[in-house]
């Protein structure tokens, strides 16, 4: 396949067990694609602490703005949340206005998703974006998704098994070797 010189019809899909050190491998890689003048456009997700107790997360887009991801519920039914993963009720509204701008790419951006989970997937507008850059052969992709557990997430899954998807498993043992690999798999494609 031919295409312009650029970041393009790459997927390298970053799995581990939570706390493993995905995010912060997805912002050495940034850091470093942006020392090398590599247009970056995304978000990732960053755990809210008080007190030493986590209590939520927030999304961090590429250009500094944030907005609530999920905070901790109160006790109650959880009925009446109408978006809620575990302990967690999802900001549905404050996610979706921040991160949806974020698939607005430009031929030769690196679009960074971190994390594609289940708080996320709440959002059927984000599910959509994300199938359309995935099936864009002109987006190169950065992306974190969890490691299946005892009931897979389809939509994952299939984002795990797209042909262009490279899947790498984050582990104590390689998180610290894997920045420059990751960082020269996303190098452009001469033409």
């Amino acid at each position: 396949m031919s295409s312009s010189a650029g970041y393009v019809n790459k997927r390298i899909l970053l799995t581990g067990p939570p706390g493993i050190g995905k995010t912060t491998l997805v912002q050495k890689v940034c850091k470093k694609l942006e020392n090398c003048n590599a247009p970056l456009k995304g978000f990732y997700t960053e755990e809210v602490r008080s007190g030493g107790w986590r209590t939520g997360f927030d999304i961090v887009t590429m250009d500094g703005q944030r907005a609530p991801l999920a905070r901790k519920r109160e006790a109650g039914p959880k009925s009446a949340v109408r978006y809620a993963v575990g302990q967690y009720t999802v900001s549905l509204k404050s996610f979706e206005d921040l991160v949806l701008p974020v698939f607005q790419t430009q031929l030769g951006e690196v679009l960074v998703l971190d994390e594609i989970g289940r708080m996320e997937l709440c959002s059927s507008s984000f599910m959509r974006e994300v199938s359309k850059a995935f099936d864009n052969p002109n987006i190169t992709i950065l992306a974190t998704i969890p490691v299946p557990r005892d009931k897979p997430i389809s939509f994952v899954e299939k984002l795990r098994h797209h042909p262009n998807s490279t899947v790498i498993t984050v582990d104590h043992s390689n998180r610290d070797s894997l920045v420059d690999k990751i960082v020269t798999m996303l190098q452009p494609i001469p033409t």
